[in-house]
């Protein structure tokens, strides 16, 4: 027993020489890579853009909410059909295309009237598929965005979280068909006359193309 004091050094030198292998280790954070030429923006991002019923302009392949009040036969989201048309029970064909969603709306409420009394009608866009820029180059967030109300290049930008590092901020083209426009950012900040004018509407299929 008296040796006992001078063994208890030994063992824990021994315990501290264990190999670092042989204890368990804690996991490591793995390094997370934000390629932003990948981002593209979702469905949810038309959502995201209010549609005002009034004087946006219905297009093939939107996607609607039709809603009549107490009536489920004819609560329903539908698509717009290539011909620009959609069918309802008892109703039919009924053009789409061309019309805002609240004289959609009008229209439904006419044609229901024949079968009911006073319908009520709502219309909304559950998502636009007809009109669309794309947003492409040194931006954070590459990709086709739904045109889903009125927006303009610096907006648009914006929409796509920005310039990358190094992108060339004074010479944004703006591809329109066989059109090339410019848009210099950094003189629209500073609130330059030339650049205030080169902040034009986007239009559908425009391409914003930051170098």
């Amino acid at each position: 027993m008296a040796t006992a004091p001078k063994i208890f050094p030994f063992v824990f030198l021994g315990l501290a020489c264990i190999p670092a292998w042989g204890q368990p280790k804690s996991p490591q954070a793995v390094p997370q890579v934000n390629d932003a030429s990948r981002a593209v923006p979702t469905g949810s991002d038309s959502a995201a853009q209010p549609i005002d019923p009034k004087s946006y302009m219905i297009g093939a392949e939107d996607v609607l909410h039709i809603e009549v009040f107490r009536d489920p036969d004819y609560t329903r989201s539908i698509p717009v059909r290539p011909d620009g048309k959609i069918t309802l029970p008892l109703i039919g064909d009924i053009q789409a295309e061309g019309l805002t969603p609240e004289r959609l709306a009008m229209s439904i409420k006419e044609a229901l009237s024949q079968f009911e009394n006073n319908p009520e009608v709502t219309i909304s866009v559950l998502a636009v598929n007809s009109k669309s820029f794309n947003v492409a180059g040194k931006v954070n967030k590459v990709g086709r965005w739904p045109l889903a109300t009125p927006i303009r290049v610096f907006d648009a930008i914006g929409l796509a979280g920005g310039f990358q590092d190094f992108a060339d901020e004074k010479h944004v083209t703006i591809v329109r068909g066989t059109q090339r426009l410019t848009f210099n950012y950094k003189d629209y900040v500073k609130g330059k006359k030339e650049a205030l004018e080169q902040n034009i509407l986007i239009q559908n299929g425009d391409t914003v193309l930051v170098k």
